[in-house]
């Protein structure tokens, strides 16, 4: 095995491990943006949970944000919740950095 095929697998490693964080992070972060628009629209602890479990699965709609966002809006819009897309984005930003606090934490 050569230096180089040993740079290789460790650069390969970490980007395996970067990737599974970065989703970790995202999962989180969704499903506290669910809980953040639960309490907009008055939800239970129970329907909260369950709200926040659709928007994690919301995101795998499409690459990026923007599924989540559409269905946050949309949801609180049909809640009569007076809300606009930058709000979300806003709290979206907010929860990103709240989720990878979170998972930071819990491995420390």
């Amino acid at each position: 095995m050569t230096t180089f095929d040993d740079r290789e697998r460790a650069f390969e490693n970490r980007y395996a491990r970067d990737q599974e964080m970065q989703f970790k992070i995202t999962a989180r972060r969704n499903k506290l943006l669910g809980h953040w628009a639960a309490g907009l629209m008055g939800l239970t602890q129970v329907e909260a949970d369950a709200y926040a479990s659709d928007v994690v699965r919301a995101d795998f709609e499409e690459a990026g944000d923007e599924d989540v966002i559409r269905k946050v809006l949309g949801d609180l819009t049909s809640a009569g919740v007076d809300c606009d897309e930058a709000r979300i984005r806003t709290a979206l930003e907010h929860k990103t950095v709240e989720a990878r606090r979170q998972l930071i934490e819990s491995q420390g």
